[in-house]
């Protein structure tokens, strides 16, 4: 969850520390005293977009402290080097300067914007008056539809993506064969003339090195030889003995120290002795070098023959011989794959309908799954509603199929094979009774679609796992009897997540397990705002003044101590049942 969340430099907040509850935390305020710069805050936090526009100094600083992360936000930290304290506590900080570049670190490590989106998704949920309108699009109400079905869904899903693959380059590779096949035909003959041309010269790895060696050899054999045979009877001495060589000098010298019997001379002696081997080696080794050599112009020109041919498949398949063989390798490989046959276009047709055969399987089990979870999630969702002052609305929600785009048959229909499936799901609203189902932006009313919402919220908490969950005014549009019932709602969702609300609804603060409040104070012609806990003593105070400024008021108290009574009655009365469920 969100333990802790430090703003500075943020619009109107110039430096404000938000302690936020494992339960309900509610934060309100006057219009204008910065409660929109707290939820810029978190979105902030969360990897959205910096504005520079909401910088208000040199710099705007947002940092938030994870306490408990779960495995999904520390293995994000464990890929990306970052470094949670020992109770696994994580901190993300958002830096945004006032030209708009923005910069972010998690567990002290500075690390892409993209990581905090990715750590939102595992630990923060942000629920604002957009997502109500997002709830308006079939892919977002199918996407909700699939979360609330978890697994049932999600596995089969899965699989449906993978053999979609498959089935779509199978289906591409096809189309590629018959629509390219003279195209392709003349490319195999290419191919297969380069194959050709480099098995008539059978080059070997590394042959051209080897002959540029051996060429340079025999061009400069009588110049070779006569350095190699000065230097041998440099070391060996001339034929006649007349002239001594190197090893007859050493090992004269090595005798006349021996014979002197002075130690200090014989002393000299392993080394002589090893010098003397390592010179009789060489001139051996000289003596085997002059007896290969030899000045073949016959070899010559089949060498320089041989280099003329490897160069010619050098100028036209790659720098070296190396590359030579392996251009041979990828267009053999290439080669294979470019069979324009009956028969492998037969079997491509085959192996096409086989996927399409499992796809379709597949998507029959999701469609069923879907159909399965939308039952529930409908009924969920109504009970609910009946709680928000809807008691007669009823909330329908349809899995269709799509008949448009790459068609899959199945169950005798030819659907749109979607990356998601075959379906597209729609959720309706019947707001009274006799009223036909109309889709959601032509059939509720903005507050009632921010009920519509907060039951939805409510009806898919047990199948989240996000822990810490952020409403901006989702009470847009509502007010009396349905307030209250959001607050209880708003209530029963903290007892299995972490719930940050952002309200003007004082029967909606007043069931909060937190309360927090964003100030205004005027100073040099400057408006700043913080942001205070709220003691018990205080509550009465902000709660008479969000009901239409009747905080200096016995009769405003008077109410705001009712609220807050009735509240506490409706937290107690529902955890009940969530003790006894712990105790079972």
């Amino acid at each position: 969850m969100l333990a802790e969340m430090r703003i500075q430099g943020l619009g109107v907040i110039e430096d404000a520390t938000l302690e936020l509850d494992p339960g309900l935390t509610v934060l309100t305020g006057e219009t204008g005293a910065g409660k929109t710069m707290v939820v810029t805050g978190l979105s902030l936090l969360g990897g959205g977009r910096a504005e520079a526009s909401r910088v208000s100094g040199a710099k705007a600083v947002v940092e938030g402290v994870f306490a408990e992360a779960g495995p999904g936000a520390l293995e994000l930290a464990e890929e990306v080097g970052a470094e949670a304290d020992e109770d696994g506590t994580l901190i993300a900080v958002r830096t945004v300067s006032a030209d708009g570049r923005s910069r972010a670190h998690l567990g002290g490590r500075s690390v892409p914007i993209g990581v905090l989106g990715r750590l939102a998704e595992a630990s923060l949920a942000v629920h604002g008056q957009n997502d109500q309108l997002r709830l308006l699009r079939s892919a977002d109400q199918r996407a909700l539809l699939d979360r609330f079905a978890g697994d049932a869904v999600g596995k089969p899903l899965v699989a449906y993506r993978e053999t979609r693959a498959e089935w779509q380059a199978v289906g591409a590779e096809i189309v590629e064969r018959r629509d390219g096949a003279r195209r392709l035909a003349q490319e195999a003959d290419m191919l297969r003339h380069g194959l050709a041309e480099i098995e008539a010269v059978a080059p070997q790895p590394g042959e051209d090195r080897v002959l540029v060696e051996e060429a340079r050899r025999l061009a400069a054999a009588d110049d070779l030889r006569e350095a190699a045979g000065l230097a041998h009877g440099l070391l060996g001495g001339s034929d006649d003995g007349e002239t001594p060589g190197a090893v007859g000098l050493v090992g004269e010298a090595r005798n006349r120290l021996q014979a002197s019997g002075d130690p200090e001379l014989t002393a000299h002696d392993a080394r002589l002795d090893e010098a003397l081997a390592i010179l009789t080696d060489v001139a051996g080794e000289l003596t085997g070098y002059l007896d290969r050599l030899d000045a073949d112009p016959e070899r010559l020109g089949e060498v320089l023959s041989r280099q003329a041919e490897l160069k010619a498949l050098t100028r036209k398949y790659a720098a070296d011989v190396d590359g030579v063989l392996e251009w041979a390798a990828q267009a053999a490989r290439r080669l294979d794959g470019l069979d324009t046959s009956d028969e492998a276009l037969a079997a491509l047709t085959a192996r096409r309908d086989a996927l399409a055969a499992d796809l379709a399987g597949h998507a029959a089990e999701i469609t069923a799954a879907r159909t399965e979870a939308a039952a529930r999630l409908a009924a969920d969702t109504t009970a609910e509603l009946g709680g928000l002052a809807m008691k007669d609305a009823e909330l329908f929600v349809s899995v269709l199929p799509r008949e448009a785009g790459d068609l899959l048959e199945t169950g005798g229909q030819r659907l749109f094979a979607g990356p998601d499936g075959v379906d597209e799901v729609e959720l309706r609203l019947v707001p009274h009774p006799g009223s036909p189902p109309q889709p959601l932006h032509k059939g509720a009313s903005g507050g009632e679609l921010s009920r519509v919402m907060l039951a939805l919220e409510v009806a898919l908490a047990g199948s989240d796992p996000v822990p810490t969950m952020v409403f901006d005014e989702v009470d847009a549009g509502v007010g009396g009897r349905a307030a209250v019932e959001i607050g209880r709602r708003l209530a029963r969702l903290a007892q299995r997540h972490q719930v940050i609300v952002v309200t003007h609804l004082p029967q909606v603060a007043a069931y909060a397990d937190r309360h927090l409040v964003v100030q205004k104070r005027r100073g040099e012609g400057v408006t700043r705002s913080s942001v205070r806990t709220l003691p018990e003593s205080d509550r009465i105070v902000e709660l008479a003044r969000m009901l239409a400024g009747l905080d200096d008021t016995d009769t405003g108290r008077a109410h705001a101590e009712e609220l807050l009574t009735t509240a506490r009655a409706h937290r107690d009365e529902d955890r009940k049942p969530a003790k006894k469920r712990r105790r079972a």
